[in-house]
């Protein structure tokens, strides 16, 4: 378990420990100077706001536009996993919506179809499309909340017989930790294959946003998985948790502790800035 702490450091900038310069210089080190030489001068000899301009774009590019770096989950198991995770009070819910996290689903993965469809087509069984390839109108789900046996059909008045549940809720998210990611981190957090999960909609709507310590599903034999996976998705968004829902989770993988380390197939990579 790991309690909350900063942590800093930068290189030290000692001059007794800089390189000497050396009296002779080899052709390659000679004509890499002047290669440099070159460009600096190319730079200089450009107009002003064009240099300013093309300074402003590496500087973007470099340093303000996200970048996808990609994620490898977790080997060992569940509990090892948790005991990586912060443990500390919850924040106030000040300035949550759901706007926050991006604008419904999305489509990060670029396979053309919406998030909630690529689930419904990953959990349901006998999965029939419409014409398009991504809508899912019609299959089966053995809901892991409840174990019962779901018909879907999409429909005015039978779509919500199956809904999409965030694992890890985006209300507990923003109360502990997602308030600090960007918002397109937090778009991605929303749309992410690994915090989504086809489930009976009346269960979906019991568990609304709490976490582990407050709710757990009615099918104790789906509640290690259900725990280790809220474990993954706060391990790799690096969100935290509070102590009676450390406690709850230990306790529920106490009873398997070989559970293994969640992942899920099409887990999206991370962005970075």
């Amino acid at each position: 378990m790991i309690i909350s702490q900063s942590e800093y450091s930068e290189w030290p900038q000692n001059p007794a420990y800089s390189t000497p310069s050396r009296p002779h210089t080899t052709r390659l080190e000679s004509a890499i100077v002047s290669q440099r030489r070159r460009k600096k001068s190319q730079l200089a000899k450009l107009p002003l706001p064009i240099a300013i301009v093309v300074v402003g774009v590496y500087l973007i590019a470099t340093f303000v536009l996200p970048t996808e770096k990609d994620y490898v989950p977790a080997e060992g198991t569940a509990l090892e996993q948790l005991e990586t995770l912060e443990v500390k009070g919850r924040a106030p819910k000040t300035g949550y919506s759901r706007d926050e996290f991006g604008d419904g689903w999305l489509d990060p993965d670029g396979n053309g179809c919406d998030g909630r469809n690529d689930v419904l087509n990953r959990d349901l069984e006998s999965v029939v499309h419409a014409e398009d390839g991504c809508k899912v109108l019609t299959g089966v789900l053995q809901d892991p909340f409840t174990g019962k046996t779901i018909d879907f059909t999409r429909g005015a008045e039978t779509s919500m017989d199956v809904q999409i549940d965030h694992i890890v809720a985006l209300s507990d998210a923003w109360q502990k930790g997602a308030q600090q990611l960007s918002a397109e981190e937090r778009a991605r957090f929303a749309n992410d294959p690994v915090n989504l999960l086809a489930v009976d909609g009346p269960a979906n709507s019991q568990k609304s946003d709490a976490d582990a310590a407050t709710w757990l599903p009615p099918n104790k034999d789906f509640r290690c998985e259900f725990v280790a996976m809220q474990t993954a998705v706060k391990a790799k968004y690096d969100l935290w948790v509070t102590e009676p829902e450390y406690g709850a989770i230990v306790d529920v993988l106490s009873e398997c502790p070989d559970e293994p380390a969640y992942t899920t197939e099409g887990e999206l990579p991370l962005l970075r800035h």
